[in-house]
């Protein structure tokens, strides 16, 4: 029998809800600024990693104007143990910079204006509206798009149609959750090569032709 997506959201939002009452980003940040930075580190590297980067680099640059002020050497020593450090330190740099010459030093709530920023895209835009100002859209990441079709909420391949899919059919009021719920589920449970389905709360609604 196929589950309606409706009903799979209302179980989801039972069941993961349960597993994580109080969802939210696993970057530690204090700030929508070092949000962002984190975010833009995050790429490619594991929050686990961003975390301990970010405690020193914070510690020296806690907003956009110390950032600003610093030279392209010394933001790239403080990011070096992250992949991709020198585009990343170029950008991170480029954003403070222009965050301080447009903005006030402040990070814009709007998506065009954060994806007019250096090295920001659709998704870390995403993050950035959804945590930082609560805003209910929908960042796809790898976590999300796989588990949303393994379930069967989305039939995507690209991650911009996960997040129409997605935003299509989750109440408007669940989203921000849904999407720690969707990202969490994939980082612990629904994992890319080896899924523990043995263990999934979600086994009896997913759509996975390979779980075991």
């Amino acid at each position: 029998m196929t589950i309606a997506a409706e009903k799979k959201i209302a179980v989801i939002r039972e069941i993961l809800g349960r597993v994580y009452p109080d969802p939210k980003s696993e970057l530690v940040y204090e700030t929508p600024f070092q949000l962002l930075i984190a975010t833009i580190l995050a790429a490619q590297s594991t929050d686990k990693q961003v975390n301990i980067l970010t405690k020193e680099l914070f510690r020296v640059c806690p907003d956009a104007t110390a950032m600003s002020r610093m030279d392209l050497d010394s933001i790239t020593s403080l990011v070096r143990s992250i992949n991709y450090f020198n585009n990343k330190a170029k950008n991170i740099l480029a954003v403070s910079r222009k965050l301080v010459e447009e903005y006030q030093g402040e990070v814009p709530a709007s998506r065009e204006a954060l994806e007019s920023l250096p090295g920001v895209g659709r998704k870390t835009a995403n993050v950035v509206l959804s945590n930082a100002f609560r805003q209910p859209v929908m960042p796809v990441d790898t976590h999300v798009h796989r588990v949303s079709n393994r379930i069967g909420l989305v039939k995507t391949s690209k991650p911009e149609e996960t997040e129409a899919g997605l935003i299509a059919i989750i109440p408007e009021e669940w989203v921000i959750d849904f999407h720690h719920y969707l990202l969490l589920h994939g980082r612990y449970t629904c994992k890319a090569k080896k899924p523990e389905c043995g263990k999934c709360q979600l086994r009896d609604i997913c759509d996975w032709p390979d779980k075991d």
